[in-house]
């Protein structure tokens, strides 16, 4: 599917609901640094950038299991221990990221956030960034039955909003959990950037700026 055909498909969304790290915000380095301490705590081999990349996008209830077998709590425990010391001092929004919130604030647009980073430090983040008020619910990790890809964050999103699960509720994502999260809920699925060439999204922008556009030009 082209672009130009995916833009011209798109309903005209009731409510936006965004992913969050490689979205809006880039904590990936912070991430990566944290896991390379985790694994360091089990006398691991640290991984390469490229390494954590594939692993991205699981939530950590769904992931660790599979590094850390049955110690995957502690290591989760570690894990959060070592984003937390590092997170507010090194994250930074995405380019066009403060503009496109600020933009969908002035016109009341319905917006959350739902997440696979534990609730806490999504919070923390969002008041960081002054955004706590500028989604109306943050669903974070192991806040739902399931995590992303499973559609249960959605739906309590929506059910917070007061909207039922519909093509016109737009799930805006950077990977492929994203657009699986999206399209088991029933969203149209909007995927950012250029990675993931085979999770055929409804659309594809190159970056935020784009996404702005294409949000303004679906509501005229």
């Amino acid at each position: 599917m082209s672009l130009n055909k995916g833009r011209a498909n798109l309903p005209k969304p009731n409510a936006l609901l965004f992913d969050w790290d490689g979205t809006l915000v880039d904590s990936h380095p912070v991430l990566a640094a944290a896991m390379n301490e985790t694994l360091k705590a089990f006398n691991l081999e640290p991984w390469s950038y490229e390494q954590w990349q594939a692993w991205l996008g699981l939530s950590a209830r769904d992931a660790f299991p599979k590094v850390f077998g049955g110690a995957w709590d502690d290591a989760r425990r570690i894990y959060l221990e070592a984003y937390g010391e590092l997170h507010l001092e090194r994250i930074q929004l995405i380019k066009g990221a403060a503009e496109l919130v600020e933009a969908l604030i002035e016109i009341s647009i319905p917006m959350s956030v739902v997440s696979n980073k534990t609730g806490e430090y999504l919070r923390k983040e969002a008041l960081h960034f002054g955004w706590s008020e500028a989604f109306s619910v943050f669903i974070g990790s192991g806040e739902s039955s399931r995590d992303k890809p499973a559609p249960d964050p959605v739906y309590d999103a929506l059910t917070s909003l007061g909207i039922e699960p519909s093509s016109r509720t737009w799930f805006i994502g950077d990977n492929n959990v994203d657009v699986a999260c999206g399209r088991a809920a029933g969203c149209t699925t909007i995927l950012v950037g250029e990675a993931y060439p085979d999770s055929n999204p409804d659309c594809r922008v190159e970056g935020l700026p784009e996404l702005q556009n294409v949000v303004f030009g679906v509501l005229g």
